[in-house]
């Protein structure tokens, strides 16, 4: 299992919910900021992004990564730094 930020810019109006839905099927995620999310999963970034973009729009930006190495950050809310806090350790 690997953790995974999720980042997009959905353009124009949108309604944020299905996409919501789909990033929380991942068992383990945390919405982070506005427009970031982290997943834990064993699936490949591509496969992530394969999935998500049933959510979007062709004018949508996504963009997945994996994390692999150290992280900090500030100011979070408390949820969301435990969950960080556990991933992590």
């Amino acid at each position: 299992m690997a953790m995974y930020l999720i980042s997009y810019d959905l353009i124009k109006n949108k309604d944020y919910k299905k996409l919501y839905e789909a990033i929380m099927s991942y068992q383990q995620y945390a919405h982070i900021t506005d427009s970031l999310w982290a997943i834990v999963s064993s699936k490949k970034a591509v496969e992530i992004i394969n999935f998500l973009t049933k959510y979007i729009d062709n004018d949508d930006v996504l963009f997945v990564c994996e994390i692999n190495g150290e992280a900090a950050w500030l100011n979070l809310n408390k949820d969301v730094s435990d969950w960080l806090k556990k991933m992590y350790s």
